[in-house]
């Protein structure tokens, strides 16, 4: 990994993103290559949580809006190669949609956790990293608002190109836009998930995908419960330490 791309982005950029506020309710996305299992662990988590008594949401991107479904279905039924800029601009699109219509509407009803199935930290693997776009460029299509609100808690699911292929051939599914590029198209995603979690280390969780399903979902509960757990006792007045 180009470790020293890191360094080349201005606090002030990074420090443009924050969590929206919205007492009792959270939003979360999980992030990762394909055959990580975040379909999986998404719907493992929803059911935990509705278990908790909590409203829980699950959104995927792009999507889940009827310009969102529009977007997702010509950006990933392209026959043709789309400039990586043409790409993390639709995607930003559909994103800042989703957080107008749904997102911040949802979150404004107490108790509740918005799922989302990737966010930001794709457009930074995918286009600004992997598509060789550049993570800076990628921040600074995303520095207005509402574009610049994170997840309180992004699970990143991590497994290698090499596993990520074994997984699809398994599944054996018809492959979309981003699936049929090869393995060094996917090693590049690996290594800008990774950069995209040194640059937001406080948000990004890096969990072993390699690891059964029910050991990854273990892993999973611990995170957010954490995070519900802190927020709650933050709520109440009191402010302990948690170690990053």
């Amino acid at each position: 990994m180009k470790t020293h791309e890191t360094y080349s982005i201005p606090q002030e950029l990074l420090q443009k993103f924050r969590s929206p506020e919205f007492p009792g309710s959270f939003l979360l996305s999980f992030e990762g290559i394909e055959g990580s299992g975040k379909s999986t662990q998404l719907a493992r988590l929803k059911n935990a949580l509705e278990h908790l008594n909590y409203r829980a949401i699950v959104l995927r991107e792009p999507g889940s809006t009827s310009f969102g479904e529009k977007l997702r279905e010509a950006i990933l039924q392209s026959k043709d190669d789309l400039n990586p800029l043409t790409e993390v601009l639709l995607f930003a699109s559909s994103r800042s949609q989703l957080l107008t219509d749904v997102t911040l509407k949802e979150l404004n009803v107490p108790n509740t956790v918005v799922i989302y199935d990737r966010y930001i930290d794709s457009s930074l693997a995918y286009q600004g990293y992997a598509r060789k776009l550049g993570i800076k460029e990628v921040l600074e299509i995303h520095g207005l608002f509402p574009l610049t609100l994170v997840p309180h808690l992004t699970l990143y699911l991590r497994i290698s190109a090499e596993t990520s292929q074994k997984r699809q051939k398994i599944r054996n599914a018809p492959k979309d836009y981003f699936e049929s590029k090869g393995m060094e198209f996917y090693q590049r995603l690996v290594e800008g998930y990774d950069l995209a979690e040194t640059l937001f280390p406080q948000r990004i969780i890096k969990l072993d995908g390699e690891k059964n399903e029910d050991q990854v979902a273990f892993d999973v509960m611990n995170h957010v419960t954490k995070l519900l757990t802190q927020k709650q006792t933050l709520s109440n007045g009191n402010h302990p330490h948690f170690d990053s």
